[in-house]
């Protein structure tokens, strides 16, 4: 059907066939990859014209796009958000401790819908194996928002903090919290988990006042 034709099939019930394709393709991209996902199986499961997925995303590769910019931008603006107000609250001098748990929390929140966020973690470790996006999405849509913000935020908490370590103490502090998340998962499900088996609040803390003990260490070995 050419894109005309298709214009007038879907014509004042756009939202919905748009949504449709966007969560098919997130599973299917999921459960199969990039390469073994078609536009026919897409449109298909999506129950809409093959001629939907051009109409609405401009071909395959920009529908796999947004399916992890509909992902990301909100998480990167979640995290920016609660850094921004943790910074208002304090009138720009915020306490390191609840600063890092703001962007804890906030990293942790879109990461509690376990489905959601068990397919987003699958298309992560598919990309990150078989890549199909564009190199710069993710510099430009998550880590420098996050790190920006992060390095005015922590550069006043912690005054003597170099700037340029910044992007190195972020990168710790992410590998914590995926981990957390991770083995809270993992060891959910196992029964013989045993005293391993803490509550993903009281790991996040200990990564909290963990990092930011480090951090001011970090900050005074530069000082001297």
């Amino acid at each position: 059907m050419a894109v005309s034709q298709e214009k007038k099939t879907v014509e004042g019930d756009a939202e919905p066939v748009r949504e449709r394709l966007l969560y098919t393709a997130e599973r299917l991209f999921s459960e199969h990859g990039f390469e073994a996902t078609s536009v026919r199986d897409l449109a298909s499961a999506a129950g809409c014209n093959i001629a939907s997925v051009n109409y609405y995303f401009g071909g395959k590769e920009k529908l796999y796009e947004e399916v992890f910019r509909r992902h990301l931008i909100p998480m990167t603006d979640t995290r920016v958000a609660s850094i921004d107000k943790v910074m208002t609250e304090s009138n720009g001098s915020p306490q390191l401790e609840v600063l890092l748990k703001a962007f804890a929390d906030a990293f942790i929140e879109p990461l509690a819908d376990e489905a959601k966020a068990s397919r987003f973690m699958k298309l992560m470790v598919r990309e990150m194996i078989d890549s199909h996006l564009p190199s710069d999405l993710f510099v430009k849509d998550v880590i420098i928002p996050t790190l920006s913000a992060m390095q005015t935020g922590l550069v006043r908490a912690c005054p003597g903090l170099d700037e340029s370590k910044v992007p190195l103490i972020v990168h710790s502090i992410v590998g914590q919290l995926v981990q957390a998340v991770q083995s809270e998962r993992m060891l959910g499900q196992t029964e013989d988990a045993g005293f391993l088996r803490l509550p993903l609040a009281v790991v996040v803390d200990h990564i909290v006042k963990f990092s930011a003990a480090g951090i001011r260490a970090y900050a005074e070995g530069m000082s001297e």
